[in-house]
């Protein structure tokens, strides 16, 4: 499933370097993650690691946007094949 970005950002700027898919980018008010390019990490960490850097876990998995494991690494290689 996609990550969310919640309303207690506190606009920080750690979240969006760490996102391996360029999924985080600043919104009008927080930032937000866009649950097309979010895979939650799956194929490059362990974890999610703007989940890992967040200091005031803000951060959520989407229930708007369920994705099973096997979906999320479709996802990554659709991300991936398009970057060449």
């Amino acid at each position: 499933m996609s990550l969310k970005i919640n309303d207690t950002c506190v606009n920080c700027d750690v979240c969006e370097p760490v996102c391996p898919n360029q999924a985080i980018a600043q919104g009008e008010t927080i930032y937000v993650i866009d649950p097309a390019r979010c895979t939650e990490c799956v194929g490059h960490f362990d974890e999610p690691q703007c989940v890992v850097v967040c200091p005031v876990e803000c951060i959520d998995p989407d229930p708007v946007h369920p994705e099973s494991n096997e979906a999320l690494l479709a996802k990554l290689d659709r991300l991936q094949r398009e970057a060449r």
